[in-house]
């Protein structure tokens, strides 16, 4: 049963990503007619929300786009740092959310900041913990070591929980933002939504999967009993 709930989430998983890359290139290839490359409009968002202090910057790849906190810069992927397009546009508003999150202390992106170390750790240690745990359950059945593994999954989980409210409040910081500057006609800023609800999907199946792998592990232990 645990087993055919990690199939689920993959199937999920694969199917949000396949419909974000559809809209996406179906959006990307839509200009929007204010006239601005998604770093122009990175640009006025920051400056319209009194940022002044974070830079736009271009970065290599297909939605690697990112705001980095530690050094205040706004990383926009070729496909959206210098287009035109409506997908662009909401992608660039979207990171700047982030960065008005940041200047503002929005409590879950503080949260979420503060993990940062021990969800690193725990990413990097949780697989290797859970194969000696395998080991020392199968061979002496101890399962110590095996729970510890889980604990550190439990950790990345809360992370993948933690940067959903995050993650869609950027979003939802975008959208008000494009919509009180009337930055786009009503039929621009639905493309803009769709674009950005698909991207926020993505968080929820991850959070999902981060779940359902702890749900086989335990159910793993229990059988194991």
């Amino acid at each position: 049963m645990e087993f055919l709930l990690l199939i689920v989430v993959g199937v999920l998983g694969y199917a949000v990503q396949a419909r974000l890359n559809s809209v996406f290139s179906k959006y990307s290839k839509v200009p929007a007619r204010n006239g601005l490359t998604g770093g122009q409009i990175a640009e006025k968002m920051l400056h319209d929300n009194g940022i002044y202090d974070v830079k736009i910057t271009h970065v290599s790849g297909k939605l690697t786009d990112h705001y980095n906190p530690a050094n205040k810069t706004v990383n926009l992927s070729d496909s959206v740092y210098n287009s035109y397009s409506i997908a662009a546009q909401a992608v660039a508003c979207h990171e700047c959310g982030h960065a008005v999150q940041h200047a503002e202390q929005y409590f879950p992106v503080m949260v979420r900041s503060a993990l940062v170390p021990i969800t690193n750790f725990a990413s990097t240690a949780s697989t290797w913990v859970i194969i000696i745990g395998i080991i020392l359950l199968s061979s002496i059945h101890n399962p110590y070591v095996f729970y510890a593994g889980i604990g550190l999954l439990c950790i990345s989980a809360l992370f993948s929980i933690v940067t959903l409210p995050v993650e869609y409040n950027a979003s939802q910081r975008a959208m008000t933002w494009l919509t009180r500057e009337r930055m786009m006609p009503e039929s621009e800023m639905e493309a803009a939504q769709t674009s950005l609800k698909w991207a926020a999907r993505t968080y929820l199946v991850a959070a999902l999967s981060a779940i359902a792998t702890i749900i086989y592990y335990l159910g793993f232990a229990r059988n194991r009993d």
